[in-house]
């Protein structure tokens, strides 16, 4: 019955826009009681604790979970030090919990009051680790913006037509690496492989000189299914957990010598850095758009089971930064629009299951490359500076074709709501130079 009434005052909520909280943070902070994110941060025993966030606050959920102020399901999965086992519990325990803790920090709620609860379950987000929120099992990466796979046909097959005779037709996606999924301000290492930098003359072995950024959004699984089972394009809406910024590194001349036949692998698997925070599906609602038309002639309908009868596009203000190593601020050098996915996350969910694999909770898909129609909203230095060959230039007069050594590059995301934002956090790395052989 308290999961009922929760539920209800919440949907009361939902609709007004007004929802307040006795928390105090201006309208453009990224983490109002509209949010209500999920993550993991490191508790001083070095285990996991998972948790939530209003404003500059980290809500410890273990606390609350051991308090009992969540279903019996949720106490005990909040309890764990991964997300995983509260991703199983699907959507209405997800609203359950976003629920209760959207009625703990609003005006009229005790909390305020409960001098000894608060200080056991507000942390100042400053003084805690955020680490992965789940551990990942399988990761994919899509590529899924029309844009952006256009650019690339554009210059690696300017004779030919952009895109290939598959892409309208699927979400084209591969196998990732999710043993190198880090989370936002671990540092990486620029990788070492093959490269032919001349055709003309054998393969050489040494650091990447072509560091390249990837702006995506990453969906985190919920549920999930059997093997042999498929996820339906009516079922995907409510078995994602929620998204993250996502940055697919890449090592662009690694990629260009080894991706014949089968994809990329070593310009790939060395680093994805994500944001630490989950943005939840009931979160982003209010933000869900029509994204680009699909079928409208000369190009092909989807399929029927790709056929979505729901706005399955999101509105997520996107930009990406530059830090150069002695620069004391980031400069920006992208904006773009999750928007402007030709395939959306819940098509690429179907797609991913429609052969039967099975997905399991805290599983990672990414979008691919977000790029828009505009040179400034292309979302890899390799279409910024059109494979190097227009510099980009920094206010500090600095320019950069691609990534050095010592540069920070830092992804943003929002989405601006009638009187409030909902901000994704940080999803940042630092390059550090490639080992020596």
């Amino acid at each position: 019955k308290a999961t009922v009434s929760v539920l209800n005052w919440h949907r009361h909520l939902q609709h007004t826009h007004t929802m307040a909280s006795w928390v105090e943070y201006d309208k453009e902070d990224p983490f109002p009681i509209q949010n209500i994110p999920f993550g993991v941060f490191q508790g001083a025993d070095g285990k996991g604790r998972c948790c939530s966030r209003i404003s500059d606050l980290v809500i410890d959920l273990h606390e609350l979970a051991a308090a009992g102020h969540f279903s019996a399901a949720a106490n005990a999965a909040l309890k764990e030090d991964k997300l995983n086992g509260f991703m199983a519990l699907g959507r209405a325990e997800w609203k359950g919990v976003r629920a209760k803790l959207q009625e703990l920090l609003s005006t009229s709620n005790s909390l305020k009051g409960d001098a000894g609860l608060r200080a056991k379950v507000l942390l100042k987000a400053d003084s805690v680790s955020m680490v992965l929120p789940a551990t990942i099992g399988d990761y994919t990466d899509f590529y899924s913006s029309r844009e952006h796979a256009s650019n690339v046909g554009k210059m690696f097959r300017p004779t030919q037509a952009p895109l290939l005779p598959n892409w309208l037709h699927l979400p084209v996606g591969y196998h990732g690496r999710a043993s190198s999924i880090i989370v936002s301000g671990t540092p990486l290492r620029r990788p070492v492989g093959q490269t032919r930098p001349d055709d003309e003359k054998p393969p050489t072995f040494g650091a990447c000189r072509l560091m390249d950024m990837e702006v995506e959004v990453a969906a985190w699984m919920g549920p999930g299914n059997k093997l042999g089972d498929v996820i339906t394009i009516d079922e995907a809406k409510d078995q994602v957990f929620g998204l993250s910024l996502f940055n697919d590194w890449s090592a662009r001349d690694i990629q260009k010598w080894e991706y014949v036949p089968l994809g990329p692998f070593l310009s790939k698997s060395f680093a994805s850095t994500t944001s630490p925070w989950i943005i939840t599906m009931d979160a982003l609602e209010p933000f869900l758009t029509a994204g680009p038309a699909q079928g409208n002639e000369p190009d092909p309908t989807p399929l029927p089971y790709l056929q979505q009868s729901y706005p399955g596009a999101f509105d997520i203000q996107l930009s990406a930064e530059l830090k150069p190593q002695g620069e004391a601020s980031y400069s920006t050098i992208c904006n773009t629009n999750f928007k402007y996915m030709y395939w959306s996350v819940f098509q690429q969910l179907t797609h991913h299951t429609v052969n039967g694999c099975n997905m399991n909770p805290g599983d990672v898909w990414a979008s691919g490359t977000i790029s828009g129609q505009t040179e400034d909203s292309f979302g890899s230095m390799l279409e910024l500076t059109w494979r190097g060959s227009k510099p980009l230039k920094l206010p500090s007069g600095a320019e950069r074709k691609f990534f050095a050594d010592g540069d920070s590059v830092n992804l943003t995301g929002v989405c601006k709501g009638n009187g409030y934002n909902i901000g994704f956090g940080p999803c940042e790395g630092t390059i550090l130079p490639a080992r020596k052989f």
